[in-house]
């Protein structure tokens, strides 16, 4: 199997990484070439273009920031059916996607003979980097079984959610739990401080405890050592937390708690930028309260696991 990886990111360099390092043939490709040094030095290929990828692959997997790059990269010009000309292949997309705009995209690709899979993941930068991230995979489940190797691969735990849209669908939730998760580990936080708790303690209190969430072990250490650092923008946050929105006025779902963090979450984007790292939506209690969350001893970004 020939794989071609489209979109070498904080997540995509890790999971095309896995691919190269579990002896898979891949052909990548980024609009930074820079992004692609270690992949190459690895054993991977490089292609100039989405065409070039796909002409040289059987199969292409796109990670990308945005529904729009993922048109543009998949029918767009010079893009992966392009090269492909009507000959097929399977493109899956690990993108966290609008489910909509993935199934007329995939419509699309199914008129020229591409069979396509959405495959998003969770757990994080430092989980994708060890391939141990969770894979989740929507699509024919024939077309799963062929590339099952591939997904165990690049993730610990794979699986397949059903039809075409539903593995976003869950990804989407997983995010928006992991939103709502942050912010609340952050008021926890700022409580601990305020009432006089070392914060090195209080963390290891609530990891210990039934308030304890995967958001809390992992990014409050992140919000402790200041750097915030989690490799994700509030630009994607926001983004998810839109879909999220979108979603409970489709199924018929008030997303009441969604909704109030989707409004902090802008608020937090309106302060610090798109480009500031998720975390940073805690700094508005922070600043808010004059008061900062930080302790000694925690990692400046995570550690792979």
């Amino acid at each position: 199997m020939r794989i071609g990886y489209i979109g070498l990111g904080n997540i995509g360099k890790y999971l095309a990484g896995s691919l190269v390092r579990e002896g898979f043939e891949v052909t990548v490709h980024d609009l930074n070439k820079d992004a692609a040094t270690d992949l190459l030095a690895a054993g991977a290929s490089w292609a100039s273009s989405p065409a070039e990828t796909a002409a040289r692959c059987d199969t292409v997997i796109t990670c990308l920031p945005s529904p729009e790059a993922v048109a543009a990269v998949v029918t767009g010009e010079n893009g992966v059916l392009e090269g492909w000309g009507g000959r097929g292949g399977t493109w899956i997309d690990m993108s966290t996607n609008d489910p909509h705009e993935l199934q007329r995209l995939a419509a699309i690709a199914s008129e020229q003979g591409v069979a396509c899979l959405e495959a998003p993941v969770t757990g994080g930068v430092h989980t994708a980097a060890s391939g141990n991230i969770t894979v989740m995979v929507g699509g024919d489940e024939a077309v799963y079984e062929t590339h099952l190797p591939a997904f165990q691969a690049m993730g610990g735990k794979v699986f397949y959610i059903g039809v075409l849209g539903k593995a976003t669908v869950i990804k989407v939730i997983t995010n928006m739990l992991a939103f709502i998760h942050l912010y609340a580990s952050g008021e926890a936080l700022m409580l601990a401080k305020r009432g006089g708790i070392d914060l090195g303690l209080a963390y290891e209190v609530i990891k210990a405890s039934s308030g304890n969430s995967f958001v809390h072990e992992t990014e409050s250490q992140l919000i402790l050592n200041g750097s915030y650092n989690i490799n994700f923008t509030m630009d994607l946050a926001r983004k998810d937390l839109h879909f999220a929105y979108e979603m409970g006025r489709e199924f018929g779902v008030p997303l009441e708690l969604a909704g109030l963090v989707e409004q902090i979450f802008a608020r937090a984007r309106a302060e610090y930028g798109g480009d500031a790292f998720s975390p940073m939506v805690c700094k508005l209690l922070e600043d808010a309260c004059g008061t900062d969350l930080r302790a000694p001893g925690f990692p400046c970004e995570l550690e792979p696991v």
